[in-house]
């Protein structure tokens, strides 16, 4: 399946404001401060990131090596996606990429935050070979994981086989949970495989037989959970023994020593991305650095370190078995699993919480 960004055209900054009002529904907001660090390289590259381990990881892996061979430090703040929003917003943007999912970055490249991906100035990775479905006119895959159906191995001994078994809660009785919309995405995708939709026709989703098919499954889920941190605490403590869950997280909990695994069948795709803001205080640096990223040898170091999926394909393909065993991608996706469409979410999301916000109170 497809993702491809529509086509939006430059914009003054003004007007990228505005649209971001607009799109927020929120009023004008003073220039929040953000404090950059200062670099004493000769040139720097200003991302924002996630944080944490993942920053730990991209130090070592990414960022460093790519100081030593260009001369350009990166340095990346760590942001949610709610300050990246009202940073966009304010008019102030003081960073040069973001690193972050398709969904998040899509209403900003409607906005006209945006500039298109130079694919042609790449000197380190190959365009051709980046997976079309990751590589986008404003926005190309850093690297792809799962959304999942996961299990507790030693709670379970029959676990079931796809959705439609999932929502079987009397043939498969085990105490469940799914994503709540504060995670980013409820489960709608999931609910519709359970009600016999084809992975190739789930777009446009139907939201009202999503909800009716959550209605069926809702006695046997223990909880909704709104963190990937809470997905992972719940299958290891087993307050739920099955469920959705990020593959990263269930991945770095069995690393740990949780007994957890994954049903591969029908699972989702996340995309996270990078992105380039107009107007980047540091654009050549940014364009340099989002294309040493692309390279073949950094996807396939990051994948070794970090349970994710490259975007190109031959790191994919060069990837050990055991590894293309744990991430999604390539033949495992095509013939298994969907890409989460950020282009529907983004005309939907609205319509989506507001009936959830209906739903879940409705017990």
């Amino acid at each position: 399946m497809s993702i491809r960004s529509k086509s939006t055209g430059p914009r003054q900054l003004s007007s990228v404001r505005r649209s971001m009002l607009k799109l927020a529904g929120a009023t004008a907001l003073a220039a929040p401060y953000f404090w950059i660090p200062k670099s004493h390289a000769a040139g720097k590259v200003i991302i924002r990131s996630p944080g944490g381990v993942y920053d730990d990881l991209r130090r070592e892996i990414v960022y460093e090596p790519f100081r030593k061979l260009t001369g350009i430090e990166v340095v990346p703040v760590a942001m949610t996606a709610g300050k990246l929003y009202t940073m966009v917003r304010s008019g102030h943007i003081e960073l040069d990429i973001a690193d972050i999912t398709t969904g998040t970055l899509t209403p900003f490249q409607r906005a006209g935050a945006l500039v298109p991906i130079p694919y042609d100035k790449f000197q380190y990775a190959d365009p051709a070979d980046i997976d079309p479905n990751y590589k986008l006119e404003y926005m190309v895959g850093n690297f792809i994981y799962g959304i999942v159906m996961g299990y507790n191995t030693s709670a379970l001994r029959d676990v079931p086989r796809n959705w439609t078994e999932f929502w079987d809660y009397k043939k498969f009785p085990a105490p469940r949970m799914l994503a709540d919309i504060a995670a980013g995405y409820p489960d709608l995708e999931f609910a519709l495989l359970a009600d016999g939709v084809p992975l190739d026709k789930l777009y446009p989703l139907d939201i009202d037989r999503a909800f009716e098919s959550l209605s069926r499954i809702r006695p046997s889920i223990r909880k909704f959970w709104d963190t990937g941190a809470l997905s992972s605490q719940m299958l290891s403590d087993k307050e739920a023994t099955l469920g959705s869950i990020w593959s990263t997280r269930l991945l770095a909990a069995a690393d740990g020593g949780a007994p957890l695994a994954i049903n591969w069948n029908q699972h989702g795709v996340h995309v996270q991305a990078y992105s380039i803001f107009r107007n980047a205080p540091n654009m050549e640096n940014a364009i340099k650095l989002v294309d040493y990223c692309l390279s073949d040898d950094v996807q396939k170091a990051f994948a070794k370190r970090y349970p994710c999926g490259p975007v190109t394909r031959k790191a994919y393909e060069t990837l050990p078995a055991e590894l293309r065993a744990r991430v999604p991608g390539g033949e495992m996706t095509a013939k298994n699993g969907f890409i989460l469409d950020p282009e529907w979410w983004a005309d939907n999301r609205q319509t989506v919480s507001d009936k959830w916000s209906k739903w879940v109170l409705n017990r």
